[in-house]
């Protein structure tokens, strides 16, 4: 868990202990009014557990303040912002998160990423998106919309080709030799990668296997205007919006592109991934 979401979370818990000491109660005694365990009053007073908006509701109507309700509910959406589970956002299936991602794009005139693992969504062929969907769809559990989702995906690509926009992308070469998909649709997928480099809005960097580095690659990341960063992980999207963060991921985003090679040499480099995707 983020240490910014942490701190919003005792921040709040701390609110929901002045209201109830302001009313005039102990734990217990407005656990007895809501009907709740005592434990679970005292864990949303410490900040060890997320209340939800009918956790806030009723604590607000228990201690006579219903007119907090509203401030409580905003310091959720603001912790909600910053922590977003992937299977409350997958509930629906993945077309609204893609769609969410189009919107964020076409607010941004500078991107800038890393990627370990995975070809970034902006470069994505249909085939290969298709089956990092499917798979990940599997691995959440959540409904099959792929097609849709696909589409959405797609359609995020177009802010490749509008004027004004950069996208500076750095992409690990294991990335280029992960088979999360047939070989065939990985050929593709090199050949489209490959293809990009030279396009005036992109700036594709490959960090190879065996460069000097000044830190280990870890997690993919993306900045929007050095103002927000977005970080992905199994289970959750992180949205980190204070200037220390913000200038932190940059600063490790500068140290890898140290390492990075461009142009020709990452044209090679992808070259490389696609030679060995040959039958031998």
């Amino acid at each position: 868990m983020s240490t910014d979401f942490q701190a919003g979370r005792v921040a709040l818990g701390s609110r929901l202990r002045e209201l109830r000491t302001e009313a005039g109660l102990n734990g217990r005694g407005l656990a007895e009014r809501l009907g709740w365990q005592p434990s679970k009053v005292s864990r949303l007073e410490t900040g060890k557990q997320t209340a939800t908006v009918d956790d806030l509701e009723a604590w607000a109507n228990a201690a006579g303040a219903d007119g907090e309700a509203a401030d409580l509910k905003s310091r959720l959406r603001g912790l909600e912002s910053q922590q977003r589970s992937w299977r409350r956002q997958l509930s629906t299936g993945h077309r609204g998160v893609q769609e969410k991602y189009v919107a964020e794009y076409r607010a941004t005139a500078t991107v800038r990423g890393y990627e370990a693992t995975v070809i970034p969504g902006l470069f994505q062929t249909p085939d290969y998106a298709r089956h990092l969907l499917i798979h990940n769809a599997d691995l959440m559990g959540s409904p099959r919309d792929t097609d849709a989702a696909v589409n959405a995906r797609m359609k995020r690509q177009e802010v490749l080709y509008e004027a004004g926009r950069r996208f500076h992308v750095l992409l690990w070469e294991g990335a280029l030799h992960a088979l999360v998909c047939p070989r065939d649709v990985m050929a593709a997928q090199l050949d489209r990668l490959a293809g990009l480099i030279g396009l005036s809005s992109v700036s594709l960097g490959v960090l190879p296997l065996g460069a000097p580095i000044a830190l280990t690659p870890k997690h993919g990341f993306w900045i929007f205007d050095d103002r927000r960063v977005i970080v992905e992980i199994i289970s959750t999207e992180l949205q980190l919006e204070s200037d220390d963060d913000v200038a932190l991921y940059r600063r490790v985003w500068d140290r890898l592109n140290n390492g990075a090679v461009y142009g020709s040499q990452a044209h090679r480099l992808i070259g490389r991934a696609r030679g060995s995707l040959n039958p031998l």
